[in-house]
């Protein structure tokens, strides 16, 4: 029915309205590292800390200092190119109840660990979320964490220019806690990495984890800070020249470690 009362307007030369899109202060995507590298308890810590950071009062003083005081928050898992997983579709975030629904969307829908790492995949996916969505932002900004080089898809600095066009901004969260996998599949620099591959656009920043005990508090700052839209000081992209470095290293490793694997 609603097709044919469509059509008719259509016919009497009537437009249609268009959508509104919600004003907020942040359109943000939490783009969320499950590759297999990621041991079980890994993924809990990641989960855990989202949301006690999402709920906490230094989050939700970010969201209310804002101009409008709301942000759009959707809550993305990423492993390799085309393994994206919505377990927060584009949500609201304006009271502690909101806070505390999205919280509880991300200890209830997880899932397990996907094979890959594909950074400019998520990169990508992020994008395409933030421009399909029903918000406006006065910034737009892709949050993500990862714990090695991307080593499936686009190039990921490729990838990044291509968002960065796009007037999104991107801040990194990299891991660089040290087990059997990361010495095997990933880079001891990875923080180097994310700021000469990964980050870019207006305040750019990123916040290296080196401890899984800090995780809950890295992403809390992190959080204020993309929200606040405050100056970091940790890193600022746009301070200083990016680093010379091997953006396809991920790459080169992961062929490496494949040639190994077919040996005779």
């Amino acid at each position: 029915m609603r097709n044919l009362f469509a059509a008719c307007l259509m016919c009497l030369g009537t437009a249609l309205p268009a959508q509104t899109l919600v004003e907020v202060d942040v359109e943000l995507v939490l783009a969320v590292d499950v590759s297999r590298s990621m041991q079980p308890a890994e993924l809990e810590i990641q989960r855990r800390g989202y949301a006690a950071a999402l709920t906490s009062d230094a989050v939700m003083g970010a969201v209310g200092r804002g101009l409008l005081g709301r942000i759009a928050v959707t809550y993305v898992e990423w492993a390799g190119m085309g393994s994206q997983r919505v377990i927060v579709p584009w949500t609201l975030l304006e009271t502690p109840e909101d806070a505390a629904w999205i919280a509880d969307q991300i200890l209830l829908n997880s899932g397990g660990g996907m094979r890959r790492t594909s950074i400019s995949g998520a990169l990508r996916y992020g994008a395409q979320a933030i421009e399909s969505n029903e918000f406006q932002g006065l910034r737009r900004v892709i949050d993500i964490s990862g714990d090695g080089p991307n080593n499936s898809g686009r190039a990921v600095d490729d990838a990044r220019d291509a968002v960065l066009a796009q007037g999104i901004t991107i801040n990194g969260l990299p891991l660089m806690t040290s087990d059997a996998l990361s010495s095997r599949w990933g880079i001891p620099d990875l923080d180097v990495y994310y700021e000469a591959c990964v980050i870019g656009g207006p305040g750019a920043f990123l916040i290296p984890v080196t401890r899984w005990e800090d995780f809950g508090d890295a992403v809390r700052r992190k959080l204020v800070m993309e929200i606040a839209g405050q100056p970091p000081r940790i890193i600022r992209a746009q301070m200083r020249q990016r680093p010379d470095y091997n953006c396809l290293i991920g790459e080169e490793i992961w062929q490496r470690n494949m040639d190994i694997f077919m040996e005779p």
